[in-house]
């Protein structure tokens, strides 16, 4: 989905030839597993980080065209609405030094981009959801100019078969809207993305590790506790992300875009990419000249799919490979709340795929699932089946006593330097310790502040420019 399209208008015959080559593209790619065709490689790790531009007083600042042409830096891109933009790591071999490199490269970034905010007289802002944000500006009037986004909007309302949403997401001060430009709802949602190339032979097992891996993660990283002034979810980007781009469920559609998904892997990746052929509606039919071995179209219709672990096919080098990409953790609240997040996922991933028995086959999918929503909602006061499904735990002390050993050891076995494991699961350990995330810190503010969401805004600007990780901040 990163990349620009021609026209945002089709004609039924692009959606049948695009059909056409969805199909032999995916047969191609069954035969690429049949034959191991895939690259075979150590884990290399990266992220994208999706940012609010804003205004001194903590408003929305739709300004990134301006931003865009200012910073001129191909690792800053534009995102769905004018207020937000996306920053891009350089992938890194999953050992040694990497977490400290990739932390590295994102703080010097990151002040690069800061720098170029203020020379616009803006800010910009890493969190789950912008609490400033107001239904006005979540309209087409501040989509980013790009055909890509007018496309996406038009074919979402296609699928609602032209009906406005009803959003309806529970919470301390539930919410209930109608909303017509449905697909800016998740310009609100800014989230850090990882993505990790693994080798063929353990994808199945990485990936249902990593659906398993997935509670513990949003609850840990969980910083979007208010949408619109109202108290919702720990994490509301999963209800309100999924709610934006859910479509009506119809015999021939009977899957949400935006899922947990539907069931474990069994025996490859190539599972998702069949079931996205077979389950989802085209969205996007835009037609593309490359060669059928770039798989452009099976790769354009799976960024239309957004499942929370989504598995990526590239083909950038002599011999594709297989990436996985984690979609739930919000933005923020500092780059090394953002890498701590990062090396806790990615060790208990690989922990529990190299476990003897295979986790997936003493905790079921639909307990996974149900985990990783009550996670969300709940964050670190969640209660989660692991793996005795008669006695549900608290999952702050099964992370401290169970969940965090076994990152240290997913880690180790990936030959990740000592003292960067020390270093960002410390600050896991701390976050724990002090029971205090990004959603919690918001919600310990407002409770002593008041529910002024601009106060807000600036008090938590101004701690995530000194660096200071979230379990420390304070409440003056």
């Amino acid at each position: 989905m990163g990349q620009e399209i021609a026209s945002h208008s089709f004609s039924e015959a692009d959606f049948q030839r695009f059909a056409h080559h969805l199909q032999a593209e995916t047969a191609l790619l069954a035969r690429w597993f049949e034959d191991n065709r895939f690259e075979q490689v150590h884990p290399v790790a990266g992220f994208e980080l999706e940012a609010c531009l804003i205004t001194p007083t903590g408003d929305p600042n739709p300004i990134n065209q301006a931003y865009l042409r200012h910073m001129n830096n191909p690792l800053v891109v534009p995102e769905l609405a004018q207020f937000n933009v996306e920053i891009n790591g350089t992938p890194q071999p999953l050992r040694e030094k990497a977490l400290s490199q990739m932390a590295a490269e994102l703080a010097e970034t990151w002040q690069q981009c800061c720098q170029g905010a203020e020379d616009l007289e803006a800010q910009l802002l890493m969190i789950g959801i912008l609490p400033t944000l107001n239904p006005a500006l979540l309209t087409l009037a501040t989509i980013s100019p790009m055909e890509r986004y007018y496309a996406l909007s038009e074919q979402v309302l296609r699928l609602r078969q032209g009906q406005e949403l009803g959003l309806n997401i529970s919470g301390r001060h539930p919410l209930t809207m109608q909303h017509a430009d449905i697909i800016m709802l998740e310009s609100a949602t800014t989230s850090f993305q990882i993505h990790v190339q693994v080798d063929p032979d353990q994808a199945v097992r990485l990936f249902n590790a990593a659906q398993i891996a997935s509670a513990p993660t949003v609850a840990l990283g969980a910083n979007a506790p208010y949408f619109l002034g109202h108290d919702l979810w720990q994490e509301t980007r999963i209800p309100l992300f999924e709610q934006a781009i859910d479509g009506i469920p119809t015999p021939t559609s009977p899957r949400q875009r935006v899922s947990f998904g539907t069931h474990y892997v069994q025996h490859s990746l190539l599972e998702c990419f069949q079931e996205n052929l077979h389950n989802y509606p085209i969205l996007l039919p835009v037609l593309m000249e490359a060669d059928p071995a770039q798989l452009p179209h099976l790769r354009l219709h799976n960024g239309t799919i957004w499942r929370w672990n989504r598995p990526l096919i590239g083909v950038d080098g002599e011999r594709p490979h297989l990436r996985l990409e984690h979609r739930s953790l919000a933005a923020g609240p500092t780059v090394s709340d953002m890498m701590a997040n990062l090396a806790f996922f990615l060790g208990l991933m690989q922990s529990l795929a190299s476990q003897e028995i295979a986790p997936e086959s003493q905790l079921s999918f639909a307990h996974a699932r149900s985990n990783f929503y009550q996670a969300a909602q709940h964050g670190l006061s969640a209660s989660v089946i692991w793996w005795d499904p008669s006695h549900p735990r608290p999952l702050l002390p099964l992370i401290q006593e169970v969940l965090l050993p076994q990152a240290r050891q997913g880690l180790m076995d990936l030959c990740v330097s000592g003292d960067d494991i020390d270093h960002y699961l410390g600050i896991i350990a701390a976050r724990l310790s002090h029971s205090q995330n990004g959603a919690i810190w918001q919600q310990r503010y407002c409770a002593k502040h008041g529910n002024n969401m601009q106060q807000l805004t600036r008090a938590y600007w101004q701690r995530q420019q000194s660096g200071i990780p979230v379990h420390a901040w304070d409440l003056d």
